[in-house]
């Protein structure tokens, strides 16, 4: 069964009985895993995807302290101190004594930080948009009205 739905989302669109829940979401799961390993194959070179999220992490919660980033990226802390000190090495972060507590360093991202999160997320966004583009009026438009669907069962609220 799940072969047939990996063959079918290799050589293209397949039907899926909407009545069957269970096949729905392995072949949903299936089109979501590889669109997001091919808009992670879009990274800026150098970097792997773990180090442009690390990266993408620190832009969106500010100045944050290693435990922190630990915790939002799911990995351990000497994990994360290896991906830092790659990070500060390419000049991407920087730590800078907390204003409190001088024990506490707290990284943010260099100029060069953020303008490598901005052109990995151009370049996605790019890559998507090409692919968009091959598309019909019509597979667009379901696309279009299936977003807040999707965004629904990302909330939890499907």
């Amino acid at each position: 069964m799940e072969n047939d739905l990996q063959t079918s989302a290799v050589t293209g669109p397949a039907a899926v009985p909407a009545a069957d829940d269970a096949e729905l979401a392995a072949h949903l799961r299936l089109v979501v895993m590889r669109l997001a390993r091919q808009l992670r194959s879009q990274t800026v070179a150098g970097l792997s995807p773990s180090l442009i999220s690390a990266l993408v992490s620190i832009e969106r919660r500010g100045p944050v302290m290693l435990g922190q980033l630990a915790t939002l990226e799911r990995v351990k802390p000497p994990s994360v101190t290896r991906m830092v000190a790659s990070l500060e090495q390419a000049g991407l972060v920087r730590r800078e004594a907390d204003p409190e507590d001088r024990r506490v360093a707290r990284l943010s991202l260099t100029a060069d930080g953020l303008r490598t999160v901005q052109r990995s997320r151009t370049r996605k966004t790019a890559y998507l948009a090409k692919r968009l583009g091959a598309l019909g009026d019509a597979d667009i438009e379901s696309l279009r009205q299936a977003l807040p669907v999707l965004e629904r069962v990302l909330e939890g609220g499907a």
